[in-house]
């Protein structure tokens, strides 16, 4: 076996991905090279090692070395929740800002073939979809007085900088049925994981989804996703605290709809004291205990020294993960689909209803379609309080974008700051930014030593951003 240093691809061409799987766990045990390795297995051999270990014996982490690259096509935008809910895999999806729906695009969930509502779902969701392509050349007219070609811009660029300002709009009429596709990458011990909540959803579609991807999946995974199933537990769980839920008033839908509900005062010393701590000698206790007796003059000098020389493309230490921010937050459906994409946090999204109203943005009033857009709302809400008698669930499917959805989020001030940086820029949806910003002025208030390092760039004024975007919000 070599001694030099060696680097090189286990070729996924050439080799399945049980078979890699196995190559890398057997080097735990094994003296030869990894290339050596895979030329001693079979796929029959690779299917015996993970039947005994990561079935057998419980041994998972091996899973996580088999990947596979998933194509789902035409699956709901409510179904894209459940997917991308499982935090470690890589998404890209069908864009709301960037594509424009066809008309026909959204989904008829299979509990309703031959139920008595099927129509109203059908003639709902057909008012929506051409409520959103009677909207679109108004909105471009609109993006267009309002943003003129630019000397030396030719056509070509100047409907690429429009389309997104007025798309960005019109994705307000969609409603969660609406189609999409996605792109999906992750390991066998997270697939497996993915599926089980799958396979134990309450929405058939869901149900259906998870199989599919089983299925496709098991040509490459014979074994590590084999045993797949629904999780009673998970079903049971859901439905007897839906039960206890019901039971309690429900609250006061004036609330503010940004709440920083807990951080610890004392976060800024623990992050001071855990970098000490990676760098010196000493316990823990012992560095939170210098870090009190310092002058406040002292505090800001190693707060200084923990984010200087920072670039934008940089990453903080680590030691910013140390104490929680949770937020109870209430914004557009829109918005919520780009938050659940920073899965590097707890995210617990409530129902998705029409229960608390809807954000209005402010060119619709200038397209001269406030009206227009309020009735399709309408019309939305009623055909959702009707289906929800039967099932919530399936009323979800025909909630816009711009109703407000209520969520509970837990995060570390380094995946705060990641978001903050991401969502707060120019080129960030008018929905997401004025979240970001109103996030991170709470953050900030809560910081005085950090919040003038933390984020690297001016922040916009979330006020100004509501009042330039929208008439009406949460």
């Amino acid at each position: 076996m070599p001694t030099s240093r060696q680097v090189y691809l286990l070729d996924p061409q050439q080799l399945d991905p049980e078979t890699i799987a196995v190559t890398f766990a057997k080097t735990s045990r094994s003296p030869q090279s990894f290339q050596e390795i895979a030329q001693e297995l079979t796929a029959e051999k690779s299917a015996d090692f993970h039947e005994k270990w990561v079935v057998g014996y419980g041994h998972a982490s091996v899973a996580e070395h088999a990947v596979l690259h998933i194509a789902i096509e035409n699956i709901s935008r409510l179904a894209v929740e459940s997917l991308e809910s499982n935090r470690l895999a890589s998404y890209t999806e069908k864009s709301s800002r960037y594509q424009k729906w066809d008309p026909n695009s959204y989904v008829i969930p299979p509990e309703l073939q031959h139920h008595p509502f099927l129509n109203q779902y059908i003639e709902t969701c057909r008012y929506l979809n051409e409520a959103y392509q009677q909207a679109l050349p108004l909105l471009r007219e609109t993006a267009a007085q309002e943003n003129p070609q630019q000397p030396g811009e030719n056509d070509a660029a100047w409907e690429r900088r429009l389309r997104s300002l007025y798309i960005d709009v019109a994705r307000f009429y969609l409603p969660a049925a609406s189609l999409a596709n996605v792109g999906m990458t992750i390991n066998a011990r997270a697939l497996e994981h993915a599926l089980r909540k799958m396979l134990s959803h309450p929405l058939q579609e869901v149900r259906d989804a998870g199989q599919e991807i089983k299925q496709v999946a098991l040509s490459s995974l014979p074994t590590l996703i084999r045993y797949v199933d629904a999780i009673p537990y998970l079903q049971e769980v859901q439905s007897n605290l839906e039960k206890e839920a019901s039971t309690i008033k429900k609250g006061d839908q004036q609330e503010d709809w940004c709440n920083l509900v807990y951080f610890d005062r004392q976060v800024e010393e623990q992050i001071l004291a855990a970098a000490l701590f990676r760098f010196g000698q000493y316990g823990y206790a012992q560095a939170v205990e210098r870090i009190q007796t310092l002058p406040i003059t002292e505090k800001e000098r190693l707060a200084r020294l923990l984010f200087e020389n920072l670039t934008p493309r940089d990453i903080p230490l680590r030691e910013l993960e140390y104490g929680a921010f949770v937020f109870d937050l209430t914004l557009d459906q829109g918005a919520y689909f780009e938050l659940k994409r920073h899965r590097m946090m707890t995210q617990t999204p409530q129902q998705l209803t029409t229960h608390l109203g809807y954000a209005v943005p402010a060119m619709l009033a200038r397209a001269s379609l406030e009206s227009h857009f309020r009735k399709a709302m309408q019309i939305a809400r009623q055909s959702c309080e009707v289906l929800e008698g039967q099932n919530p669930h399936l009323a979800s499917y025909l909630v816009p974008n711009a109703f407000n959805r209520r969520v509970l989020l837990s995060m570390n001030l380094r995946t705060a700051r990641h978001l903050v940086q991401l969502r707060t820029t120019p080129h960030a949806h008018f929905s997401i930014r004025r979240v970001a910003a109103r996030m991170a002025e709470q953050i900030c208030q809560s910081l005085p030593l950090f919040s003038k390092l933390l984020f690297q760039t001016d922040l916009p004024d979330w006020q100004e951003i509501e009042r330039q975007y929208f008439l009406q919000t949460a």
